[in-house]
């Protein structure tokens, strides 16, 4: 009977830690019979997303090791990929060569984003996450000026057919035919109908092993210290700010980077819109793996790129099954994406609270002890 009662509570707790990923599976558990979706088709969308936006979630990663929660910021360093991706096509720079340049492109635009984001959030401590997403608006509103005017009229534009024909500023979509899926299919296995982009998985394998490395590293011992208490940290000789700010600069680079990989499978650039919701649907996806404000993993990403997308995927066919009406599905998952977010902020939240009032419990029962 206790063995009973273990095991009772052992899967109450679990469901209780993992109620988002437990919703979104009972989701997809619906949806997908409703959908009518072939297996295989399936099976092709999902990898195919997986390679598409896992190294965009896995940048999320290093700030959160750090205590700072999840980096809306990291839109920032879309904005400098997209930015290098403008200059390449510009130049004619195609195929791997173009990808590899835009990336290098953004790599100073992402660390000096990440530095004046890093230093607001040292100013705004505990309130990252919502510093992070006004930062956002902010440097999206420098973006649209530098895009719409300066390119073309200030930074020389040589090609006018991605000019809008006023004769400055970017069209609004930009043409990434001739590195549509450069990284894809460098090198690529084909079984069926099902397409496996072999070196993007290779570059996500690459991602995950630094992470790891990088955890070990002494600088990653510096911000697991600073995420789990800034004074201790501080008492130990860390430099808690500097280490802040490193943090969400790496973030920043490395979104850069899989905002290039993402635009790429994709094969054209929405120039002033494609990072508007980049940040909010990684984040979401992340939060669906199972992840926290102050907690989370490598398998979070790939178990949320997998749910999240899937329910992406079956839910505009579900939603014309069950109602009729496709767009039914497709406002379903936008409130869902929004309503992740909510939600899991709101638990971390209750969950922050009960574990302070129940050590505040225990420091009065202990005070009561020892007066006696």
């Amino acid at each position: 009977m206790k063995l009973l009662k273990n095991n009772s509570f052992n899967i109450l707790t679990f469901f209780k830690d993992n109620s988002v990923p437990v919703m979104f599976v009972l989701i997809c558990a619906v949806c997908i019979p409703v959908a009518g979706f072939p297996l295989q088709y399936l099976l092709s969308e999902i990898i195919t997303r997986i390679g598409r936006n896992a190294f965009l979630i896995l940048a999320l990663l290093i700030p959160i090791m750090a205590g700072m929660g999840l980096n809306f910021g990291m839109t920032l360093g879309a904005m400098a990929g997209e930015i290098g991706l403008i200059f390449v096509c510009d130049w004619r720079i195609y195929g791997i060569p173009g990808i590899v340049l835009a990336m290098i492109i953004s790599i100073p635009i992402s660390v000096l984003l990440g530095w004046l984001c890093g230093t607001i959030m040292n100013m705004a401590k505990g309130r990252e996450m919502i510093t992070g997403y006004i930062m956002n608006y902010f440097i999206n509103g420098i973006y649209q000026l530098i895009v719409l005017f300066c390119m073309g009229s200030i930074i020389p534009i040589k090609h006018s057919d991605i000019l809008l024909p006023r004769g400055y500023g970017i069209r609004v979509t930009v043409d990434l035919i001739n590195m549509r899926q450069s990284l894809d299919n460098l090198i690529a296995v084909r079984i069926g109908m099902i397409k496996i982009p072999v070196f993007t998985f290779i570059l996500i394998a690459l991602m995950c092993l630094f992470i790891v490395w990088f955890r070990k590293t002494k600088l990653g011992q510096d911000m697991r210290a600073v995420g789990q208490d800034m004074e201790v940290a501080r008492a130990t000789g860390i430099t808690v700010e500097r280490t802040r700010i490193i943090s969400i600069i790496m973030s920043t680079v490395l979104a850069g980077f899989g905002m290039i990989i993402y635009l790429q499978n994709i094969g054209s650039l929405t120039t002033y819109t494609a990072h508007s919701q980049i940040g909010m649907f990684c984040i979401a996806a992340l939060l669906v793996g199972g992840a926290s404000v102050d907690k989370a993993s490598i398998g979070n990403v790939f178990l949320g790129v997998i749910l999240f997308h899937l329910m992406f995927i079956v839910a505009p066919n579900a939603g014309a099954a069950i109602t009729g009406d496709s767009m039914i599905g497709e406002y379903f998952r936008v409130f869902v994406s929004y309503g992740v977010i909510t939600v899991a902020l709101a638990m971390y939240e209750a969950k922050k609270r009960r574990a302070k009032s129940l050590a505040g419990r225990k420091l009065a029962q202990a005070q009561k002890e020892e007066a006696k």
